[in-house]
This record gives structure tokens, sequence and C-alpha cells, in this order.
């Protein structure tokens, strides 16, 4: 079999649109509360917009530098043609599902985005006001001088171009849409209805004009190229190279431009060609621009929670609360899934360690944490309490470096050694080391994560996490930390794996044994559940395993460079993908292994970048209660047939039927059961719970 025919590919950039594509059926799906299909729409303007200033932006520097075709067999350019064609697609479907479907609705609820022409002579009044003493001041025009050149402008910033006639000459200006301003305002008066900042200003833009006549204006948001390289992996030079590059970052070129329909066309193009912008690369909403803005006006909204999901709070049993997680630890390992199962004992463990005088060393791993992070207070503890504490902080988190930088200078500050990583690679793991002195030995005591140290997102994404006294984990995160400290070759380890290239050669090794067995008669059979699929030499192995007849159950959430239904190739492989009220985010990869079925989860996506270029963990479920209550989790997913979509041919995406079927989403089913199915879990591993 040629497993090299570019026909059994799809295009990374391509599948990734597909997904926000998908995102955006959740903003009309009537079956969604009508305030979450606002959201949903917010989302896919988000995810739009880092793709196109990091994805886009690498497709227009491979296209420059002439590099060769993707395993689709398309240039550079012929991806960049079909993302960009595919995104004015979107764009003009998020219009139309605000403008047709979702505004006329909330209208019904008497919750209302209005424009000027439609507000009554007291609310005008009350903006001819409001702008006059709130507005008017935190605007500073900015004119355009007469070689056309246009001031500097941030990313993703909103903007008007305004072209004004006086008597002698005409003048073109910008005209800023201020940042401390709300962008959604109520109209005095009446719940639920308001209307934007832009359209305030728009009726007022003669006021920054005195004895001039506006003759035309324009509304528009530009994106800039926003990716970075940053090698230098000297301590304090790194921290500098990232601070220098961020703030040469943010004047990357332009390389979209947005704007409105009823936008002057000519001012359009007179912005195009400043930013050396084809065609191609300007947008027109219907809709108004940067549709995230819903998220604020989704908070005003008062008297409505009919209109989103219904709220939960994540189940903490109060086992946790009364016993010290050490303790709890000892006995077994203990396996949380997030949101249904709540963060708290992953912050009391940290908080715990910070305070214990057995406590001797706390290492961990940090990509993303909150703005406000309980567990980085409890690490400042611990350092200001004389208790050895190395962090490993990745500065170039995409979108939390600046939050990342300023945690690192404060847990320096505190006496904590902060390590950078090891040489153009991302430390993407999740993993955090606590040695204790227990009876004048030391003992180690390991969490393991498919997700975050972010006690924010924990409540939004599905991740798992692990806790293990395990000796073997615990040996191996030692040598773990020794790599990252001391930036050595990678060690041999016992029982957890990493990446570099590592994680890859152990599920290839895996899926040949799967191959083995079924060429044996013994069962075989592969289920992974990711983000990504887009690493090649994976997606190849997965067919060499389907053409040896072994069936692959894969549920990949984003892009997905595999194709099914391939005779002979991938027939025995399905894929589902779930968009639902929560991200799934959650890695596990398992094999049926003749029976003795092995289970693992990691930080890591089956991405070339995750695989080959950042430090990943995948780490086994030893305990065979805890690896059976992962495999039914699993099949919990699977049986998903409300939020899932199947691929099938031709890359498309198909929700299942339910005819004749009984619906089952995953999600809702793990709320509803969080407390039954914890309790559940941790019985079975020995734990006493109060009923």
């Amino acid at each position: 079999m040629n497993v090299n025919n570019p026909h059994y590919f799809n295009s990374r950039e391509s599948s990734w649109v597909d997904f926000d594509f998908r995102v955006l059926e959740e903003a009309a799906d009537h079956t969604n509360p009508l305030l979450e299909r606002l959201r949903f729409l917010g989302i896919t303007q988000s995810n739009l917009d880092d793709f196109f200033s990091v994805r886009v932006a690498t497709l227009l520097k491979k296209k420059k530098e002439k590099e060769p075709d993707d395993a689709a067999g398309n240039s550079p350019h012929e991806q960049l043609d079909d993302v960009l064609d595919k995104i004015h697609a979107l764009v003009a479907r998020q219009g139309h599902i605000l403008r047709r479907m979702i505004l006329p609705q909330l209208s019904r609820h008497q919750i209302k985005l209005l424009n000027w022409k439609k507000l009554n002579q007291g609310q005008k009044e009350y903006f001819e006001n409001f702008f006059e003493d709130t507005i008017f001041p935190e605007i500073e025009p900015m004119p355009v001088d007469s070689s056309g050149e246009i001031p500097f402008l941030v990313n993703d910033s909103i903007n008007f171009l305004v072209r004004v006639q006086g008597q002698s000459k005409k003048q073109t200006a910008i005209i800023p849409l201020p940042g401390n301003i709300n962008r959604i305002l109520a109209l005095p008066g009446v719940d639920n209805q308001f209307i934007l900042l832009e359209d305030v200003i728009t009726h007022f833009l003669p006021r920054f004009f005195p004895g001039q006549s506006v003759k035309a204006s324009a509304l528009f948001k530009i994106t800039r190229y926003m990716d970075y390289d940053v090698n230098d992996r000297n301590a304090k030079k790194y921290k500098q190279a990232i601070v220098k590059t961020l703030e040469e970052r943010a004047h990357g070129n332009v390389i979209r431009l947005e704007t409105t329909a009823s936008s002057n066309p000519d001012l359009v193009e007179w912005l195009a060609k400043r930013y050396h912008l084809k065609k191609a690369y300007i947008f027109t909403a219907s809709a108004p621009l940067e549709l995230d803005f819903v998220n604020a006006l989704i908070k005003q909204v008062k008297g409505h929670t009919d209109l989103l999901f219904q709220p939960f709070s994540p189940y903490e049993a109060q086992l946790f609360q009364d016993h010290s997680m050490f303790e709890l630890i000892r006995k077994n390992d203990l396996f949380l899934h997030h949101p249904y199962d709540s963060f708290e004992p992953v912050l009391r463990f940290v908080h715990e360690a910070a305070l214990d005088p057995k406590v001797i060393d706390i290492k961990m791993t940090l990509y993303r944490v909150s703005k406000d992070s309980p567990l980085i207070q409890s690490l400042l503890e611990a350092a200001k309490k004389g208790k050895e504490v190395t962090i490993m902080i990745e500065l170039k988190a995409r979108s939390d470096e600046a939050n990342n930088l300023k945690w690192a200078d404060e847990l320096e500050a505190s006496g904590c050694q902060v390590l950078y990583g090891i040489p153009g690679l991302k430390v993407h793991s999740k993993l955090c080391l606590i040695t204790r002195l227990e009876d004048h030995q030391e003992k180690n005591y390991v969490h393991l994560a498919t997700g975050n140290y972010n006690d924010k997102t924990a409540k939004l994404y599905t991740d798992m996490g692990l806790f293990t006294a395990n000796p073997a984990i615990g040996r191996d995160a030692v040598k773990i930390f020794d790599m990252l400290s001391k930036e050595s070759q990678q060690p041999e380890l016992e029982e957890l794996v990493i990446s570099p290239n590592n994680i890859r050669d152990f599920l290839i090794a895996k899926i040949d044994r799967e191959i083995r067995n079924h060429k044996a008669g013994k069962p075989a059979a592969i289920r992974m559940k990711m983000n990504s699929l887009s690493d090649i030499e994976m997606i190849k192995k997965l067919y060499e395993a389907n053409a040896a007849g072994v069936k692959s159950d894969l549920i990949v959430r984003g892009i997905c460079d595999l194709r099914t239904g391939i005779p002979g190739v991938s027939d025995k492989i399905t894929v589902h993908s779930i968009v639902g009220r929560l991200l799934e985010h959650s890695r596990i990869y398992i094999f049926e292994n003749a029976g003795r079925v092995e289970t693992y989860l990691s930080s890591a996506d089956l991405m070339k970048r995750n695989l080959s270029r950042r430090v990943e963990i995948l780490f086994p479920i030893l305990d065979a209660r805890l690896n059976e209550d992962v495999q039914e989790i699993f099949t919990w997913f699977e049986k998903d047939n409300v939020k899932a979509r199947t691929l099938i041919e031709k890359d498309q995406w198909a929700r299942i039927h339910h005819r004749g079927i009984k619906c089952f989403n995953v999600q809702e089913f793990l709320i509803s059961n969080r407390k039954t199915i914890a309790d559940k879990r941790l019985k079975q591993t020995g734990f006493q719970i109060e009923s």
C-alpha cells in the first residue's frame, strides 16, 4: 500500500477552518439556549482571529520561502487560496446567523441590539450627553499626513477612517474606538436594550471636525502577523528576548483587513493599498466587527437565565476536604475528570504542600495559569517558608506570554528557582512533583494532567488528572525535572514517556503490537481521543493498522488530516468530533493488547509540534479499576449522538441521525451524573464515601 498518496490526507489549515464551521453550527443550533448560541458565535470570531494571526501568517511565510507541498499535495499558495475562500464563506455565515436567526429571536424576548435610527428622542438626547461627557474626551483623531502614511494602530483594534472636506482641502483621519469604554452601551430607562459604541460615534463623527463636513467613513479592524521565534535560551537574555519580541510583534505586518457593509468602498480600497493587501485578505462583514463583543452583551442581559445553559458546580467529595491529600494519595491513585470533578483537590495538593513542614521540595511545569492564580500564591508561600520551589514556566505560551513573564518575575523575587526549558522546545507537559520526608526517607507525590494548571479554564475545558505515589512514576518525575534544569539528554524512564519523539515512537510500537495481535487472532483495537490529528507518521501508521484489519475509533475535536472511508486504507477507522458547551481537551490513548487493555493519558495531541518540538508527557493509568473507569468514559464519548459529528468522505463532517435512537449528549450526561460517577470511582478504589 502506498501510504504517501496525497489523496489520503487533508490539509491542516483547511481542516481547522472546518472545525470553526462546526463551532458555528452550534450558534445556528436551535436546541442550544439562545444566549449560548450568541456565545458560540463569539468563539468562532476569537478562533478566527488567532488562526489568521498565526496560521495564515505562517502560510504566507511558507509561500514566500517557496516551501514544498504538504502531505495532501497542496502548495502553500493552494492552501492559502483554499482557507481564504472558506473563511470568506464563514464570515458570511456568521453575519447571516446573527442578523437572520439570533437577533430576531432575542427581540422576541425583548433583548434588542439597536442602531441609532431605532432610538427614541429621549434616548438620543441621553447618548448625545454621554458622547460629550464620556466619549469625546477620550478620543484624539489621528490625521493621515500628505504622504498617506497611516498612524500606527494596534492589532485587532477597531477604528474609523474618515474623509472630510474643509474650505480649502480634503483631510483624512483615523478615529480609534476608545478601549476604556464599554462597547456595549445599555439604553437608559429600559432593560436589555443596547447599542454599539461605534454606532453612537458614527452619528457624532462631525463633532471631531468643526468647520468641516464628513464626506465618507469606513469602520475597520486590522490583524497583524503575530507569530515569532526566540532561540536564545540563556535565562536572563531569554527573558529579555521574549520582551523585545513581544514589542516587535505588536508592529507586525498587517495581513487582514475587516470592514462592514456600510463602510465607504473607496476608503476600504485606499486602506487595502496602504497595507498592501489583495482582495482575498479583505473581509466585509454584514454583522458588526469583532463578534466577541457578544460576551459583554450576554453579561449585561438581565432576567433571562432561561436563555443560558443550566449552571453546575464541579463536584468535590467531602473526603478531599476531610483528609490530607498526601494521606489519600498514599492509599491509592486518584483520578479526576474536570470540570465534572472539581479542580480544588489540585489547588489543595499544592497549598497543603506549601504549609506542610514535612514537604521539602515542590517542582512544577506551568504553561498557562490564571491572572490571579491561587496556585501561584501557594508556591510563593512555600518559598517564603524556606522550601525548595522549582518552576518550569513556559514564556512562549501563546497569548499568555505577558502573564507568564509577570509570574516568572514574582516567583524569582520570592526565591523560587525559575526554569525556561530546553533550547528550541516548548515545555507543554503538565507535571507537579512534591517530595516529602516520611520516616526519614524521601517520598514522591506526583500529579500529571492533560490540561493546564489554570483554575479558570478547569471549569470550561474537559481534562483529566492523576495523583499517584507510585515509586517508579516518582523516580521518572525526578529525572524529568533534572533534564529540564540541566538541559540534559532525555532520560531513560520506567513508566512515563516524554517527547520530543519518544511519544510518537512509543505509540507506533503499541500500534505495531495491535497489528501483530490481530494477525495472531488475538483481540486488537485502537481508541484515541485528542484535540488534533495532523502528524503524518501517526496517520500512516493508523492506515497500516487499518490495512492489517485493526479497527480504530478516534475522537478528534479539531484538526484531522486523516481521511476516512478509503477502501483498504481507512475503512475500519471512525472519527468523531464533539463540539459542545465544554471544550473537549483531554487526550486518551487506549490499546486492546490482546484483552489486557492499556490506557494512557497525555498532554500531547498527535501533531508534529507536540511530538517533535515540545516537551510532553504520556502517562499510564496503572490502577486496574481506574483503567476501566477511563475506558468507560471513552465509551460514553463514543455514544454521543447529539454533539458528535462523524467524518465522512471528502473531509465532510455529518451529524448523527437520531431517528429510532435515544439521544445521548455525553457532556450533559457527565454533568448530570458527576456525583454518582465520582463517588463510585472512589468506592471502587477503596475509599469510604459518606452517603
